[in-house]
């Protein structure tokens, strides 16, 4: 018989040559634990995902509820489904008013493909304006809106009409025009090694939108619900967008995404021609009911409101002189070493020793730490001293 191994080398589809191949049979909280029952800290949380822990109490239950009570109906915007419903009001009631109308997907990547065609249809225009090392997913849409060559190089032709744009070079937003559909950024860039907007970029990026009449979108999908030390990354800074773009954390480990706007803009998918834009699972109630459970999670215990604090306790406690930088907010950071290989060394050495983080697409020397919210200051004491550890062995 083969092994659990086996089985996922010879029938699985591989995205790399050397795949990390550790077997995990369960999860709790901020621990994974592998077939031996050997625990490991999570310090990604499943890439932003599982802000609120693995297997949250509050979200299980839901799920088992949801899925006793009905599953798959009917495709997107057909049928009232509660929790649907449900967990689009209470999204509404966290965010500004010019917010409130949500269409849910299944990934971060459909919600940047949704919201592609949304900015096309309310705007009439072709062009769409993205970042340098940005990051959107790896559907065909939002590749093309990928700052990085080395990913997409093998897939072209891609979409037409894309241009870029560096972040922080104000003078750079001369490029949107009145042919500009939308801007696409991150809030705060993920697989760019976690860099953030300043806050007078992202003010004059504002005005240029609303002079050129083209919409600002703001992709949340690693940074939002919390894991910046604000329930969204761009209550930081004062500004919002005309759609936003949420996933990963919203469902608590259950797969769904979303793009929200205004009632106007969502409008345009409902003639001319109707059905404008489709999903079959989109909004499904299970993940729904999750997603729900889980914003109700973060709100009620006040997940957010110690996120800032825990991430300057990872600042204070990483100190090196191997490490060159720590960049970000709360609990999205990215620790710079001299090299990949420098990084990959003492990632692999976290991981022997129970700890699992990793390097970013397009910034492969920086580590990056993203754990659930709910890690406490005694985990992030124990994840510094196995991170020190390896440095001391690995970095010359």
């Amino acid at each position: 018989m083969l092994t659990q191994r086996q089985l996922f080398l010879q029938y699985n589809a591989q995205t790399s040559s050397t795949p990390l191949l550790l077997e995990f049979v369960r999860a709790k909280g901020l621990y994974m634990y592998d077939a031996n029952g050997r625990a490991y800290m999570d310090l990604i949380a499943g890439i932003g995902v599982s802000n609120v822990g693995h297997c949250n109490d509050a979200v299980v239950s839901a799920v088992k509820e949801q899925a006793e009570t009905f599953m798959h109906l009917m495709v997107y915007g057909e049928f009232v489904q509660s929790p649907q419903t449900n967990f689009a009001h209470a999204l509404s009631k966290v965010l500004p008013p010019e917010l409130s109308c949500t269409y849910f997907v299944n990934s971060g990547a459909e919600a940047v493909e949704g919201a592609m065609k949304l900015a096309k249809r309310f705007t009439g225009r072709g062009e769409i304006i993205a970042l340098k090392n940005s990051y959107h997913g790896s559907t065909q849409g939002a590749l093309s809106l990928m700052g990085n060559e080395t990913y997409k190089q093998a897939y072209r032709p891609l979409l037409p009409s894309i241009r870029f744009i560096e972040l922080n070079d104000e003078a750079g937003l001369s490029a949107i025009t009145e042919r500009t559909a939308a801007v696409f950024i991150e809030t705060i860039q993920g697989e760019a090694g976690v860099r953030l907007p300043s806050p007078s970029y992202l003010r004059l990026l504002r005005e240029k939108c609303n002079e050129t009449g083209t919409l600002l979108i703001f992709d949340e999908i690693q940074c939002g619900f919390g894991r910046t030390g604000k329930l969204f990354g761009f209550e930081h800074y004062h500004i919002t967008p005309d759609v936003l773009l949420l996933a990963k954390g919203i469902g608590g480990g259950m797969p769904i995404g979303a793009f929200v706007a205004s009632p106007k803009l969502m409008s345009v998918f409902t003639e001319n021609p109707i059905l404008g834009h489709i999903t079959t699972f989109g909004g499904h109630p299970v993940s729904c009911a999750a997603g729900l459970a889980t914003l109700n999670e973060i709100l009620s215990n006040k997940l957010v409101d110690d996120v800032l604090s825990k991430g300057e306790l990872f600042k204070s406690l990483l100190k090196h002189p191997a490490i060159k930088e720590i960049r970000g907010i709360g609990l999205l950071l990215a620790v710079e070493f001299e090299s990949y290989e420098v990084n990959k060394k003492i990632i692999d050495g976290c991981i022997a020793d129970g700890l699992i983080t990793d390097w970013f697409l397009h910034c492969s020397h920086s580590m990056r730490i993203a754990p659930p919210l709910i890690i406490t200051d005694a985990e992030i004491r124990r994840a510094c001293g196995i991170i020190l550890n390896n440095i001391d062995k690995f970095a010359p």
